[in-house]
């Protein structure tokens, strides 16, 4: 399993744009085999900050699988306004520090 984090940083739209595009985007990811979750959390110090969490199969699965698969062009044109605004991008292997009440 690997977790993609994309953080936010808005300048040009509120964070209430960005939830309701990511309500009609996670459609295309709860559709994709190779996505097996997504959420967005937004800072309590700083609104204008978010962060995605999507946990993916692999990064091969996401890239090449989702990336070129009928659900990104749907992805992409609901949450494409925001693209600009992505401050870090990146993938994670998960470690076997994971536990929670």
């Amino acid at each position: 399993m690997i977790v993609e984090y994309i953080r936010y940083q808005l300048k040009q739209h509120t964070p209430e744009e960005l939830v309701a595009a990511y309500r009609k985007a996670q459609e295309s990811l709860k559709a994709a085999p190779e996505c097996h979750g997504v959420e967005l959390s937004h800072c309590v110090e700083d609104p204008s900050s978010l962060t995605l969490r999507i946990l993916w199969t692999s990064t091969e699965d996401h890239l090449r699988g989702f990336r070129k698969g009928a659900h990104f062009p749907p992805f992409l044109a609901a949450i494409r306004p925001f693209v600009s605004e992505i401050a870090e991008m990146q993938h994670y292997a998960v470690t076997d520090v994971d536990w929670q009440r």
